[in-house]
């Protein structure tokens, strides 16, 4: 305790004209306080901005590390990459060659007709509808009704299965006949679909691309 009140004794009577009359202790603690002050002053007006610039540049450093990292892995398999577009474009001709031209869509409602009279059912209804135009391709729906026997409805929807060209049954309705009556009736809506032609392609295209257009 008496070492402590010497202490406080060296900071009476200072004078802030003469620090270099000053006590040891008064003097180490002002070099302190100034050191401090100066630290603090030199953060907020200088360093802070440049530790926000170097956090940020860390920032996108790692960003830079994990780009080259992803475009590293990228090299490494780029024949495996080559090889599955490939595949990915094989696949998609397939597809595109299951689709009809516009000119050959009527060879494919005959293939679609005939493959129910091959089965010696009965159309009643055969009716193509509007095609609907979507961003490459159109769909056409078919409003069929046709009957004949249990068998041969379903030896029909498994010929239309293995057409060539892509057909669907939606909606699929099959009525009992009335008693005493043998034949049963199917009411479905085969849709098609085929490619667009170039100029239906552009003019898609070029409807897209007006304000206001659906997406």
């Amino acid at each position: 305790m008496p070492d402590f009140k010497k202490l406080l004794d060296q900071f009476r009577g200072l004078n802030p004209r003469d620090v270099g009359t000053w006590p040891v202790v008064p003097r180490i603690t002002a070099a302190l306080a100034i050191v401090i002050v100066v630290l603090l002053l030199g953060y907020f007006f200088q360093w802070s901005d440049q530790l926000d610039q170097l956090q940020q540049l860390q920032q996108n450093e790692l960003k830079l590390k994990e780009d080259y990292k992803n475009k590293l892995a990228q090299a490494v398999n780029l024949d495996a990459l080559k090889k599955e577009k490939d595949q990915v474009s094989t696949y998609v001709f397939r597809l595109e060659k299951q689709l009809p031209s516009k000119a050959e869509m009527d060879a494919l409602l005959s293939d679609i007709n005939q493959a129910g009279v091959g089965r010696g059912l009965q159309f009643e209804l055969f009716k193509p509808g509007s095609a609907s135009v979507k961003n490459y391709y159109a769909e056409l729906p078919i409003d069929i009704r046709i009957t004949g026997n249990y068998h041969d409805l379903g030896q029909f929807t498994s010929d239309i299965a293995s057409l060539p060209r892509i057909v669907t049954l939606n909606n699929l309705v099959i009525t009992m006949p009335p008693v005493g009556s043998t034949p049963l009736s199917m009411e479905a809506v085969a849709k098609t679909f085929r490619y667009l032609d170039p100029d239906e392609v552009q003019a898609q295209r070029k409807s897209a691309a007006k304000p206001g257009a659906p997406k």
